[in-house]
């Protein structure tokens, strides 16, 4: 609206001109083509001026500009006061140009530039005949406001004599036309701009009111106040955002729900060794007699319970903090697996567990030794906690084309199919009633998947329901020996 405003008021006029000064020159040479190559000049003459609204001249420049033909359809040259010093004047101007000049005068400005000429027009031309045709076509009291188009041009003939075209046309006054304009656009103007502010004040508050109302819930939100909802309706965009900023609502009172759990879990974990060290050093001090073995042993497992639940969280904790980097080697799986076995002598002995590895070849990976057998062990440690009424846990290594696969399966309860994908979280359990494991933390599983991660395994867990669990990781593999089946018998006990 702004350029526009400005290109009516100040560009208008101007711009009016330069495409009329344009299309009365092209139609000029039109003309003056036809008359050099003398191809129906005439009839091309009477077309152009009669279509275009033009006057045409055409001067004998050789014999004192005597006027050969003339075709007036706009602003005859009685209008225009032409005197035959003028045409001199024009013919003088023309040949200063190279051959052709066009300029825009009235009857009022024409003064200057004819009286260039006109002393030296009569100096060359003075006789009785010139005085007399200087009083042919006179026009008294010209019209001061009317502007006129002029365009010249020397024509030179192939008979070698030489033709002087004078071609013109009336300019439509603009003053008015330009100052309706302008006060036209100034009052659409006003009228836009109202509306742009009606428009922006309306859009404005469409846009803020449903972005207020989700930022008052974001702050309620961010005082922990998980019942807030934001339900804020407007435009997509909002409604995205919405729908995100629940969803990280719901995860935040899951998370800190979690984290509580976890809490108390871990409050329960190192309160209980500490009660049962505490009170069997109480009792082996003050009551003789009670200085065993079978009580000391108890004090050593208590406290290997606590150093190792101790020892799960830092280790959880680096790991999600990205602070251990794997420290790769080459070493068989099959023989880490095997000495793995040996902690749960004690543990098939006393309690009647059966633990069993199945595998038939020794296989070498390139992996962090030290992780990879925490992985194994927490994996176990998992099983026997949820182990069903045969107490059997087996681990099977299998070997697919360039890749290993470890299996922990577990004849326990099963985890339900909408669970499964919460298991590696952190602060998540299955069952919400928790119980002191047989052997372990509780945090097994979360270390296991950052160590996992750390060494871009692929893994994950199978189950169902009354039936057990399958937990599993597979490795690249550098190389593998095949063993006899004595060996694999023996490995299978």
């Amino acid at each position: 609206m702004i350029v526009l405003w400005v290109f009516q008021t100040f560009f208008l006029e101007s711009f009016y001109t330069a495409t009329k000064s344009s299309q009365v020159e092209k139609n000029a040479q039109v003309i003056s083509r036809s008359i050099e190559e003398n191809k129906n000049a005439l009839g091309t003459i009477e077309n152009v001026a009669s279509y275009n609204s033009l006057s045409v001249y055409v001067y004998d420049s050789t014999s004192l500009f005597t006027l050969k033909y003339c075709c007036e359809y706009d602003n005859p040259v009685s209008n225009l006061n032409f005197q035959y010093h003028d045409v001199y004047s024009y013919y003088k101007l023309a040949e200063e140009n190279d051959g052709h000049y066009m300029f825009i005068t009235s009857n009022y400005k024409e003064d200057s530039i004819k009286g260039k000429f006109e002393r030296q027009f009569f100096e060359e031309y003075s006789s009785p005949d010139t005085a007399e045709r200087n009083t042919v076509r006179y026009a008294s009291a010209p019209d001061k406001n009317v502007q006129n188009m002029v365009y010249t041009d020397i024509i030179n003939l192939q008979d070698g004599s030489e033709c002087f075209l004078i071609v013109t046309s009336s300019i439509t006054p603009l003053t008015n036309t330009v100052e309706i304009v302008r006060d036209q656009l100034a009052i659409v103007s006003v009228v836009f701009v109202l509306l742009a502010v009606i428009i922006s004040l309306y859009a404005s508050y469409r846009i803020a009111k449903p972005i207020s109302k989700t930022n008052t819930a974001a702050k309620e939100l961010a005082k922990k106040n998980y019942d807030v909802d934001f339900n804020a309706r407007g435009y997509l965009e909002v409604e995205e955002l919405n729908e995100t900023l629940n969803y990280a609502k719901t995860e935040l009172a899951a998370t800190e729900k979690l984290q509580k759990e976890l809490i108390a879990n871990i409050s329960h974990d190192l309160r209980t060794p500490l009660t049962m060290i505490t009170g069997y050093g109480e009792v082996m001090r003050d009551l003789p007699g009670e200085n065993t073995p079978e009580n000391i042993q108890i004090i050593i497992d208590e406290a290997t319970r606590l150093s190792t639940l101790v020892n799960d969280l830092l280790d959880l904790s680096k790991i999600q903090s990205g602070s251990i980097q794997p420290e790769k080697s080459e070493f068989c799986l099959t023989d880490s697996i095997k000495n793995i076995f040996t902690r749960y002598a004690k543990l098939k002995e006393q309690d009647g567990y059966n633990i069993l590895f199945e595998s038939d070849e020794d296989v070498y990976i390139f992996a962090d030794e030290l992780k990879m057998s925490q992985v194994i062990y927490n994996l176990v440690n998992n099983a026997v906690n949820y182990v069903g009424e045969d107490k059997t846990v087996i681990v099977t290594q299998k070997v697919n084309g360039k890749k290993v696969l470890i299996e922990v399966t577990d004849h326990g309860d099963g985890i339900p199919p909408e669970k499964l994908e919460y298991i590696w979280d952190r602060y998540y359990k299955v069952d919400k009633e928790h119980k002191r494991g047989v052997i372990g933390t509780g945090l097994g599983l979360s270390i296991v998947k950052g160590i996992l991660d750390s060494h871009k395994a692929r893994y994950g867990v199978r189950s169902t329901l009354g039936k057990g669990s399958t937990f599993w990781f597979e490795l690249d593999i550098v190389s593998v020996k095949k063993r006899n089946k004595k060996n694999s018998d023996e490995n299978k006990e």
